[in-house]
């Protein structure tokens, strides 16, 4: 790549990333809200707790993110082994209400968690809209099919399975153990590019 070629890419890129700037600062087109605080909390199974009606009301409120093993007691008789740090894992429900009003809806509303260990599977007012057998990386899903406006607010459940041990070579933690975000946005996830479609 010659040194005018490079030049010109660099412009092109700053111009972009201004524009992008200024798009966002004019129409707010992409809102991202940290979405830690404000959670409840049960360790154990909870049968219907996916539903929007279940009363959660005795259950620990929390912000993420948490991890419950680092809560329990060391013992060698823990299915985790010493190796995997020796607390206990099991399953444990997080539940979280929000509002969102009919504009948001214009727009495409998400959700990213940046780590759930492991075996995690999110509802929305009731729907599933995903699983993740893994516990490190990141994923996101899209509620705006399944969301409410107004003041009746959308509940969030999210069911976590660290069971099966010993799965991991070192201590993992379980739960919600990294950030949680809440976007809204008019451009798909990954929807913009730049391609050089002529290269001299």
């Amino acid at each position: 790549m010659n040194k005018r070629v490079l030049v010109n890419y660099f412009i092109a890129l700053i111009s972009l990333l201004l524009l992008n700037q200024r798009i966002s600062k004019d129409n707010n087109p992409r809102e991202i809200l940290n979405f830690d605080k404000g959670w409840t909390f049960q360790l154990g199974e909870s049968i219907g707790a996916e539903q929007p009606g279940f009363n959660d009301s005795a259950w620990r409120k929390l912000n993420v993110p948490h991890d419950w093993s680092i809560e329990g007691e060391f013992s060698e008789k823990n299915l985790a082994t010493a190796k995997s740090g020796g607390l206990p894992g099991g399953i444990g429900w997080y539940r979280i209400s929000f509002n969102v009003t009919s504009e948001d809806l214009k727009r495409n509303v998400f959700i990213d968690f940046d780590g759930v260990y492991q075996n995690s599977e999110v509802w929305i007012n009731g729907h599933s809209v995903g699983k993740r057998l893994y516990g490190y990386s990141t994923f996101r899903y899209d509620l705006t099919p399944y969301l409410i406006a107004g003041e009746k607010g959308n509940v969030i459940a999210v069911r976590v399975d660290n069971s099966a041990q010993p799965n991991s070579r070192w201590y993992s933690g379980s739960g919600i153990f990294r950030n949680v975000w809440l976007g809204k946005t008019y451009i798909a996830h990954w929807g913009t590019q730049i391609t050089t479609p002529l290269v001299t």
